[in-house]
């Protein structure tokens, strides 16, 4: 009598079964790859602080303020006492007054710094400022122009990393120079200020000019101050940020970038003179309203791309295990459940070491050397799996390509959705095709 051939058990050969248990196998490979992101921000983070003690000792953001002119002017001020006693004293007062035109001119080298594995970047500038004042218009203020103080005018600016200044700023007016001082009273309407005294032409404007040499970090901004402000930018940075207000024209490249604006009054909440407050230039929400500059941003930094890298870990990890899936199914191989287990944990440990190498040999060779590591594993372990050495570079193949393809949308910014998009597409497409071989009712 003939024997029956035996029929394979539900539990190794049930195609919906061992699907199902590598969905779950998926869903359990998220704990770990959760677990190197936390990982990824920590590291950041430490990067951050790094960078933070680097800037301490260098200079910090700068912000260029002003410059302000601080006009003082005499008052009788009559007083009565309870006693109905009326006392006459003289008092001081201010009257500030903005450019009417302010025109700077700035050109920044980078300075890049490195502590342990984590880099940082400073930056050197030299920073022209040129403008001009019109007569103060007395009669709006209510001031009565024998009471004004013309040799005790003030040219007052403000820097705000003072530790940052290379050079004791030269003020130039109509051709005399004057050396500033640190502003050390509570008239000036910034928190931290130089200033110059001067005798004021009585009834006249005049012309001002300084150059400014100073180190900073990752900003350098301007206070739009001038009835109308015109900057113009340059640096060897090439990936800008240029924040609120986008220049009039700009230009960037491989050398680097240039921008200026032209700024009118109408974008800035400064009046262009008022009367005895120190504090119009003090908030921080106007400051932010009227602030032109540029960010030195890192295009994508290590941190960054490593981060954005694990959030295609889900997507690698099930491409991966349905490929060989696939490549089980075509070929008549069975490949058990602990296996794919390995292989999943063989993809998670890959995250780790793109992660430590990367703060060793940068992104791009940690990435290069990870990748070629684990396919290279996953290729050897899989040809001893399935006793096939062509499916196993068939799969190596594909596992590269997969991660190919990742690099260039990491590597790309605003066309990154627009190549992921297309990828997957034709990686679904591809997966199609090949799941027409398979007889799905077959036990």
């Amino acid at each position: 009598m003939r024997e029956q051939p035996q029929k394979p058990s539900w539990h190794t050969d049930s195609v919906l079964i061992k699907l199902g248990i590598i969905a779950f196998l998926i869903l359990l490979l998220l704990i770990p790859s959760s677990w190197i992101q936390s990982l990824i921000i920590e590291r950041e983070g430490y990067q951050q602080t790094e960078r933070g003690s680097v800037i301490k000792n260098w200079a910090d953001t700068q912000l260029i303020q002003g410059p302000v002119l601080m006009l003082p002017y005499k008052k009788q001020i009559t007083e009565t006492d309870a006693q109905k006693k009326v006392t006459i004293h003289e008092a001081i007062f201010m009257l500030y007054l903005l450019p009417q035109n302010l025109r700077i001119k700035a050109a920044v080298k980078t300075e890049p710094f490195q502590k342990g594995v984590y880099d940082a970047t400073g930056y050197n500038a030299q920073v022209a400022i040129t403008g001009d004042f019109t007569q103060p218009n007395l009669s709006e203020a209510g001031i009565d122009p024998a009471e004004v103080l013309y040799d005790k005018a003030r040219l007052v600016f403000s820097i705000s990393d003072i530790k940052g200044l290379k050079n004791n700023p030269v003020i130039n007016i109509q051709g005399q120079n004057y050396n500033a001082d640190v502003a050390a009273d509570d008239l000036i309407p910034f928190e931290k200020g130089l200033q110059i005294n001067f005798p004021l032409q009585k009834d006249k404007g005049f012309n001002f000019s300084y150059l400014l040499n100073l180190k900073g970090s990752n900003e350098l901004n301007f206070l739009h101050t001038g009835k109308t402000t015109d900057v113009e930018l340059s640096s060897d940075w090439r990936s800008p940020d240029f924040g609120r207000f986008m220049p009039d024209s700009k230009n960037i490249n491989e050398k680097g970038f240039s921008a200026s604006w032209h700024m009118l009054y109408y974008n800035r909440p400064f009046p262009q003179q008022w009367l005895n407050s120190n504090q119009v230039l003090a908030n921080q929400k106007d400051i932010k309203a009227a602030t032109i500059g540029v960010k030195l941003q890192l295009p994508i930094d290590q941190y960054r791309k490593i981060l954005r890298t694990t959030k295609y870990s889900t997507l690698i990890i099930l491409l991966t295990f349905i490929s060989l899936f696939l490549a089980e199914m075509i070929k008549n191989e069975r490949v058990h459940v602990f296996n794919y287990v390995l292989i999943g944990a063989a993809m998670v440990v890959y995250y780790t070491l793109l992660l430590s190498f990367s703060e060793q040999v940068g992104y791009n060779w940690a990435y290069l050397i990870s990748s070629v590591s684990t396919i290279a594993l996953i290729a050897v372990f899989t040809a001893s799996l399935l006793k096939n050495n062509i499916v196993a570079i068939t799969f190596s193949l594909i596992l590269s390509i997969f991660y190919g393809f990742i690099y260039i949308i990491i590597q790309l910014e605003e066309l990154s959705l627009l190549f992921g998009s297309i990828g997957l597409f034709v990686i679904v497409a591809t997966l199609m095709y090949f799941s027409r071989k398979i007889n799905w009712d077959k036990q």
